[in-house]
């Protein structure tokens, strides 16, 4: 069975081409839930404007024509033009009863895209820190949205691999010999290259061998790529373990690098040179996309190549534009790149449209988001002053789980309490950062985010473990339910009924806007909606059979929505807690 909206949407359609007149076919109905009933529509202000008419008008001509009865059992026009509709409770027991499957009856996109999402970007020989967080998880969490909508999704790992500062990189590790060289450790990277940066920034000889070196390097030395690679080795296998504690879905065959591109520049500056896009200013070749300029007023260039004749990080990002695009196959590229990117993917995008590589068929939408906040209110940070290590934020954030674990199910033996302790304490750092519009700022703070009480992943996690206890109290296999005996007749069962009718348009919402707190959102309120119906419909000691079993199906119904929307949000639902 479909969802409520496209269940209603026909009929409202149907109305207002026979309310109005064909030219209002395809009109929006603004279906959406309400305090004053299971669902209310919103179009008549609209309309109103584009009629001549008072809205309550049209609302009463509107409904007029309305054929919902074999969905509603009462229709009817309040305040200044709202339509609300009461839905009927065998068609809302239906919907229930199609949260079945491991699509939970959600429709499949149409049409299916090819989507490259480029998200996390780490640099090699830095370990992951704090800044890398939201990208990262915001990520992940539309990849696996889209991916369960049935789109073809590319993940790209941008990955820091390339450029000048590799030169001091190599050159230090060089130093070091085979043996340190060998057996660099991943907890050592930070050091590493803090003492590369500093003996470069020392000048002398191993400033001129540095140089050296990136000539070397970017010429294809053989010696320098060995231990180039080594790098990129050592800081893969950081990125890895990083990748599994968060749960996130990045593999190695998921790494593009500035190196992958590197082979790509020259054919990408000269074809937009031979395309009379990029002209020569100072020296250096850039193209000047329309409607940018600098606070001078001056149009501002994007620069391709640079007076030396090297390339730099827009070349590498307009090369992985087009190969995306024509390689590839994308339909849809979403960059998720913090907001301060904006100018710079914005020139990016444009110039790209100008050489033919974006088009209607391939577009590209930075996915921006704001900055994680400390207590007070600045760039998170250590107390040290430096970026927080992110391998550190996780250990803590485990640690700091394991002890409410404990103290909310001190029975549980220590191999489950470890387990839930790692899902409740990632689940609580990713949940906390998907739940805030993506676009705002966040104060990360643990005490909230790992509280049991509001929308925090722990909530959200006890409400499912709660519901698993309870078929095990029951001794019933949720699966082996006759889902036929769902009757929703109490208010409270009806609110929770509505709450899961929502699944599909919520996860559609996210799609569509590329915003994960939306589906934050209507989780909280689902577990809200079942803690009610929890507190005011017996389950196991209800009036009788019928009612237990009808409960039974609500709570089967419930868990699995949210066992599925916490999964793509990259979050576990563990079965106890």
């Amino acid at each position: 069975m479909a969802s409520l909206p496209a269940l209603l949407a026909p009929r409202f359609d149907a109305a207002l081409v026979a309310a109005f007149g064909p030219e209002l076919g395809g009109t929006d109905p603004v279906l959406r839930p309400s305090q004053h009933a299971d669902v209310q529509a919103n179009l008549a202000m609209g309309l109103a404007r584009r009629l001549g008419r008072p809205p309550r008008q049209v609302a009463e001509a509107l409904v007029a024509r309305l054929d919902v009865g074999e969905l509603c059992s009462s229709v009817t026009v309040a305040g200044p033009g709202f339509v609300n509709l009461t839905v009927r409770p065998e068609v809302l027991a239906g919907l229930v009863t199609a949260l079945d499957g491991p699509r939970l009856a959600v429709a499949p996109a149409r049409p299916v895209e090819t989507v490259v999402v480029d998200y996390s970007g780490p640099n090699v020989a830095k370990e992951m820190h704090v800044g890398h967080l939201r990208s990262t998880i915001i990520g992940d969490a539309l990849v696996r949205v889209l991916q369960f909508l049935g789109h073809r999704v590319v993940r790209q790992n941008h990955l820091g691999d390339w450029g000048t500062n590799f030169g001091m990189l190599i050159e230090h590790l060089a130093e070091l010999g085979p043996e340190a060289a060998g057996g660099a450790a991943v907890a050592d990277l930070d050091r590493f290259y803090t003492e590369a940066r500093a003996a470069f920034e020392a000048g002398g000889e191993f400033a001129e061998r540095s140089r050296a070196r990136v000539v070397a390097f970017q010429s294809g030395d053989a010696e320098s790529l060995r231990l180039w690679q080594q790098l990129v080795d050592e800081s893969t296998r950081h990125f890895e373990e990083v990748y599994r504690r968060l749960d996130v879905t990045l593999g190695p065959e998921d790494a593009a690098g500035e190196s992958t591109y590197n082979p790509m520049l020259a054919a990408v500056a000269a074809e937009l040179e031979a395309a009379g896009l990029a002209r020569l200013d100072d020296g250096a070749l850039c193209v000047y996309p329309p409607g940018f300029t600098g606070r001078d007023g001056r149009p501002l260039p994007l620069i391709v190549r640079k007076r030396d004749g090297g390339f730099n990080y827009e070349t590498s990002d307009l090369a992985a534009i087009r190969h995306r695009a024509q390689s590839l196959g994308a339909t849809w590229l979403l960059y998720v790149i913090g907001a301060a990117q904006g100018q710079r993917l914005a020139m990016l995008f444009e110039v790209a449209r100008m050489a033919g590589w974006l088009t209607e068929r391939a577009r590209a939408e930075h996915v921006a988001f704001g900055s994680v906040l400390g207590p007070d209110g600045r760039m998170f940070r250590s107390r040290s002053g430096d970026a927080v290590r992110l391998a550190d934020l996780l250990d803590e954030a485990v640690g700091r789980a394991a002890a409410a674990v404990a103290a909310k199910n001190p029975a549980l033996d220590a191999a489950a309490a470890a387990e839930v302790a790692e899902a409740v304490g990632i689940g609580a750092v990713k949940y906390a950062d998907l739940a805030s519009d993506r676009v705002k700022d966040y104060v990360f703070d643990f005490d909230r985010m790992l509280s049991f009480e509001g929308n925090t992943a722990p909530y959200l996690q006890y409400a499912h473990a709660r519901i698993r206890s309870i078929f095990r109290r029951a001794g019933v296999n949720p699966y082996g339910l006759d889902a036929g005996r769902l009757a929703v007749e109490q208010p409270a069962e009806r609110a929770l009924a509505l709450a899961l009718a929502g699944f599909e348009p919520a996860v559609q919402s996210v799609a569509a806007s590329l915003q994960p707190h939306r589906l934050c959102t209507y989780l909280f309120d689902l577990g809200q909606a079942f803690t009610a119906f929890y507190e005011a419909c017996p389950v196991l000691r209800a009036e009788s059979t019928d009612a237990k079993f009808s409960r039974l199906v609500l709570c089967d119904r419930t868990a699995r929505v949210l066992r599925t929307g916490l999964g793509l949000l990259g979050i576990r639902a563990p079965e106890q807690m």
